[in-house]
């Protein structure tokens, strides 16, 4: 496999508050991971920081995946660890009351992948069948969308886009969104924060993700988009492609 994370604070915001990257187990199986931090006084990048940290120091040690349940299993429990990790620096540390992070991880084999998520970064599946979103947002608009209240073109520009139903850290219990694709050789998939989504269609990701270009140029790209576009959100991606073995990439 072949993969590559980026990461730009955009146009606007002094810092970066997004953190991610493509990690490897002892099997040499990778987790690829994004995180879009929130909260006051810089807490949104340390939120994020300690969820990428955690969840990479973990994969470290974690067995070889042999199955989607172990994999599935594998985010459900940790994600949560993870969770109650941040919960507990928040009370302990007053200037990061209230921060949380969106988590989007996904462990990608040889034969499938997994796919985790809090929040409204998400995860892209590109294969023979198309060009999907495996992930569904937990935002206000989504779920106005969903009960039918709004279309979708209504929700890109809705004046509480941002507002999150759901974020790892703010509690202390969370519940995950877990599901398995099926991975083969040639799919490639993407992972980002909101900085890119909210600026980008589908059809204009799937020209770029399915561009034969070397991943590192195909994500500056994305992100040098999304900066003409404004750049008023920090912008997070990881790009994986069922191909070659990849070298790790760093938060």
């Amino acid at each position: 496999m072949n993969g590559y994370f980026l990461t730009d604070k955009g146009q606007v915001r002094s810092h970066n508050e997004d953190a991610g990257g493509i990690f490897f187990n002892q099997n040499n199986q990778v987790l690829a991971v994004v995180a879009d931090g929130m909260g006051g006084h810089r807490a949104g990048d340390v939120a994020s920081n300690i969820a990428t940290t955690s969840l990479h120091n973990k994969w470290l040690d974690a067995q070889p995946i042999q199955t989607a349940e172990e994999a599935e299993d594998w985010l459900q429990r940790t994600i949560k660890n993870v969770n109650q990790e941040l919960y507990q620096y928040a009370l302990n540390h007053e200037e990061c009351q209230g921060m949380g992070t969106t988590i989007v991880a996904a462990i990608c084999t040889e034969e499938f992948v997994s796919v985790a998520h809090i929040g409204d970064s998400r995860c892209y599946l590109s294969n023979e069948f198309g060009f999907k979103q495996v992930t569904e947002d937990h935002s206000l608009v989504n779920e106005l969308v969903r009960a039918g209240q709004i279309t979708r073109e209504d929700a890109e520009h809705h004046p509480r886009k941002n507002v999150l139903l759901k974020a790892l850290g703010t509690e202390s219990e969370t519940s995950v969104d877990i599901n398995t694709v099926i991975w083969e050789e040639d799919d490639k998939l993407l992972l980002c924060s909101d900085g890119l989504s909210n600026k980008m269609i589908d059809d204009e990701l799937v020209e770029f993700v399915q561009e034969p270009l070397p991943l590192e140029k195909a994500a500056e790209k994305l992100v040098t988009i999304a900066n003409e576009r404004g750049g008023e959100d920090n912008i997070s991606l990881v790009l994986v492609h069922h191909d070659a073995p990849t070298e790790e990439g760093v938060s």
